[in-house]
């Protein structure tokens, strides 16, 4: 299928969202579910259980009734997902004003019932009851952002996805923190079937690195022969490492405190690496780069920290006519002091921000998770924790105190 066939199979997904609210299910809609394919304990249970946020800091475990699986529905029991760091600010300070919600949008799960529309995934890919599948953002084709910008669909101002929604009394299993998920008409998903459980896990993440190195590239400021420097090496700096690796870049230089990360971020495909404790000031780290590129600087820099004085530092690692991708920012962290002049006008930097993905992207970022397979970057090492539903506050935490790399919940039931 080539791009064309995708993007209009995409359109035609997204547009049934259009001033519609997911609907309720006709009574016909039942019986579907009851001849569905079993689940392993043999029926689909009545209830389920979610890792409900209700508070700052408190995950409680509830149970709600599973709703009826609607002729455009999907009924998924939940074996995984991520948490990102979006995860751990609205349980830090509820950015979104989302509380109470059941966050999650890393997920990934097996079809157990679907309403009788469900033929293909948003790729064109046919599906069944057992398939494994992943979620992607959704959105309106009615905004200002969606009529002035077709081509950008990540930054349509109603966007929806999955694990980010507000909790509504007809369906509280919209987050993949629970034990199955309802996933109402409107989603993009994709059937992952043939990859592993880890790997379906780490998609979403990928699909942000996948978007940022496209921004970059856009800029044609990165030939094969650049070198590149990423300033943080957490689940995003490490996975954007991966994605040149697997692009053909062969001279990237890795940023970080912590040297866990700095040796996954080798494993990876970084060339050089760097310690900024090793170093008292911003000259010495910037002249240790210089020295790196023949005393002109980085062709290309990605800030990945999210912490305002590395945004502000970063500047300093560019060469002259050099290039920049600012995605550490997907929450306000606070202000960064740069000079305008010194650090963007008079080398002319070229800077691109990057802002989550759009479902277009999935195709090539799940071809990426594969191509790392193949080519032995062990992409899959990025977890290094994993927590059951019960644990959701502890599994924060551990984030939090950068105890590991990437955190997951693993469904303990499935």
């Amino acid at each position: 299928m080539n791009e064309s066939e995708v993007a209009a199979l995409v359109s035609q997904v997204l547009k049934e969202m259009t001033g519609q609210a997911a609907q309720a299910a006709a009574p016909a809609a039942a019986p579907a579910a009851k001849s569905a394919a079993p689940v392993s304990n043999g029926a689909i249970p009545k209830t389920a259980h979610v890792a409900m946020l209700t508070a700052l800091h408190k995950f409680e475990v509830q149970e709600y009734p599973i709703p009826p699986v609607g002729d455009d529905d999907i009924l998924v029991k939940v074996e995984g997902c991520g948490v990102c760091g979006t995860d751990v600010h609205e349980w830090n300070k509820d950015p979104f004003g989302l509380i109470p919600v059941v966050l999650g949008h890393e997920g990934t799960g097996t079809i157990v019932a679907m309403g009788k529309n469900i033929k293909e995934d948003t790729q064109g890919n046919p599906v069944k009851i057992g398939d494994k599948i992943v979620t992607s953002v959704a959105v309106c084709n009615d905004c200002a952002m969606c009529k002035l910008h077709p081509e950008l669909p990540n930054l349509c101002q109603n966007a929806k996805i999955q694990g980010l929604l507000p909790d509504k009394a007809s369906n509280h299993l919209q987050g993949w923190f629970s034990d199955y998920m309802l996933i109402e008409k409107g989603a993009t998903f994709f059937n992952v079937s043939d990859m592993s459980l880890d790997q379906r896990m780490l998609i979403e993440l990928c699909a942000v690195a996948v978007h940022a190195v496209r921004r970059a590239t856009d800029t044609g400021l990165m030939p094969l022969g650049a070198t590149i420097v990423i300033q943080g090496m957490g689940p995003v700096g490490l996975v954007v490492c991966a994605v040149l690796k697997t692009r053909g870049y062969r001279n990237i230089v890795a940023i970080d405190g912590s040297e866990m990360r700095l040796e996954m971020a080798h494993k990876f495909g970084a060339s050089h690496i760097i310690n900024y404790t090793d170093f008292k000031s911003t000259e010495e780290k910037v002249d240790c780069v210089k020295s790196i590129t023949h005393g002109l600087g980085a062709d290309f820099a990605f800030q990945c920290t999210g912490a305002p004085p590395a945004a502000a530092e970063v500047w300093k690692f560019v060469r002259t006519g050099g290039g920049m991708c600012e995605m550490g920012f997907f929450t306000n962290n606070g202000d960064c002091t740069i000079n305008p002049h010194l650090d963007i006008c008079q080398k002319e930097i070229t800077v691109v921000g990057s802002w989550t993905y759009g479902a277009l992207e999935y195709p090539d970022t799940i071809s990426f998770v594969k191509q790392c397979c193949e080519m032995g970057i062990p992409l899959t090492d990025l977890i290094t924790h994993r927590f059951g539903l019960d644990e959701m506050n502890e599994a924060m935490e551990t984030n939090v105190a950068k105890k590991g790399i990437k955190i997951a919940y693993v469904n303990k039931n499935f």
